[in-house]
């Protein structure tokens, strides 16, 4: 993710946080600094949204460790100032290792507050709830409070937060996931609705909720369908078969011809039948701007680039692509050059099998 600095990793899962968090940090340090006036209430603030976010990032850990244990990879774990984004590489495609997955993360919070609970009664410690506030009252009893308030609001049956996935994976028990995802989708909106139409006579804060929840589960409903239309189709189908290739000795004006004569954005570059690299439409502008037309392609392509066979399923390749710096995968059948997959030409597929079904065509970007 853009802004944001690597922490460190923990079981081969990197950790990430995003810049617009100290935002936060520094705003809870100033509103503790206006009404203690001293460095002790900043600092005992600025701790209290650390161990926060400490919970927040185990929630997400429960998330990616117990997917972990399906055999789904997660490829990294952001802090946010409104939480955490844990990045699965796909959600489970069985409906019940779905809700245990989306379960693990609001479980750890319940694991944490009873622990806490536990020692606040085992120190009689514990003060009335009435008595805590945001800046007052027991740490150790606000952070409890905090983790119950994220378990049940994690839990509500709408996406982006667990208890979407939790109910589409209940329906996915029934009828087709594409189907629950719209229903739990649907259902998401509904809230979403609602607590957009209590904040406008309430707290405003409900209304960044509900638009958050809005965008959620709409981007949700578009990449299941998305998933729907390219599952089970090999990329041969899709792939672009008519292309043109360059030579690492070729220079960038040669390359800004081809691109001029045709629609291809992204070159191959071939060197003795083999790729040796590929030249990206960014790149090329890059070049044109910093070095001139006349240098060779060898010095600007990538050398560095993944690759598919024309006999891989397209919902796999375009996670590939997704990821892929260049978006354009050279696709090899029999270590031969049979073709090139692009972000187009994904996207001109799934708006074919769209129009096919009669449905509306999902974004591509939702999958991002």
């Amino acid at each position: 993710m853009k802004w944001s600095l690597k922490l460190g990793s923990y079981a081969g899962i990197p950790i990430h946080i995003h810049l617009t968090f100290f935002l936060l940090v520094g705003w809870l340090g100033m509103v503790h600094w206006t009404r203690g006036r001293s460095l002790e209430a900043v600092i005992a603030g600025v701790g209290f949204i650390l161990v926060l976010f400490a919970c927040v990032l185990l929630h997400e850990f429960g998330h990616a460790l117990t997917a972990k244990k399906y055999g789904i990879k997660t490829r990294d774990i952001t802090l946010l100032p409104i939480g955490g984004v844990a990045r699965l590489e796909r959600m489970p495609d069985n409906p019940m290792h779905e809700l245990w997955v989306a379960l693990a993360g609001p479980a750890v919070n319940v694991v944490i507050a009873a622990a806490l609970f536990v020692w606040l009664l085992f120190t009689a410690s514990l003060e009335p709830l009435k008595q805590l506030t945001v800046t007052t009252g027991s740490f150790i009893e606000r952070i409890m409070v905090v983790n119950v308030f994220l378990a049940i609001f994690n839990m509500l049956p709408a996406f982006p937060m667990d208890g979407g996935r939790v109910l589409r994976a209940l329906l996915a028990m029934r009828t087709d996931y594409t189907r629950a995802t719209q229903i739990a989708a649907n259902v998401g909106q509904g809230m979403a609705f609602v607590f957009g139409f209590i904040g406008l006579f309430s707290n405003p804060f409900l209304l960044f909720i509900a638009l958050f929840v809005w965008i959620g589960a709409a981007q949700e409903a578009s990449m299941v369908q998305m998933r729907s239309s390219i599952g089970g189709i090999p990329v041969k189908r899709s792939m672009l078969t008519d292309f043109r290739t360059l030579s690492p000795h070729h220079t960038v004006a040669h390359a800004v011809e081809l691109t001029l004569a045709g629609s291809q954005k992204d070159f191959p570059v071939v060197q003795d039948g083999r790729v040796v690299g590929i030249l990206t439409q960014n790149d090329l502008l890059a070049a044109l701007n910093q070095k001139g037309q006349d240098i060779g392609v060898s010095e600007v392509m990538q050398r560095e680039f993944a690759t598919v066979d024309s006999f891989d399923m397209l919902e796999t390749a375009f996670v590939q692509l997704r990821d892929c710096k260049c978006h354009t995968l050279p696709v090899f059948h029999d270590g031969s050059l049979v073709g090139l997959l692009t972000m187009d030409n994904v996207g001109e597929f799934i708006r074919i099998q769209a129009a096919l079904r009669g449905t509306k065509s999902p974004q591509l970007q939702a999958m991002d």
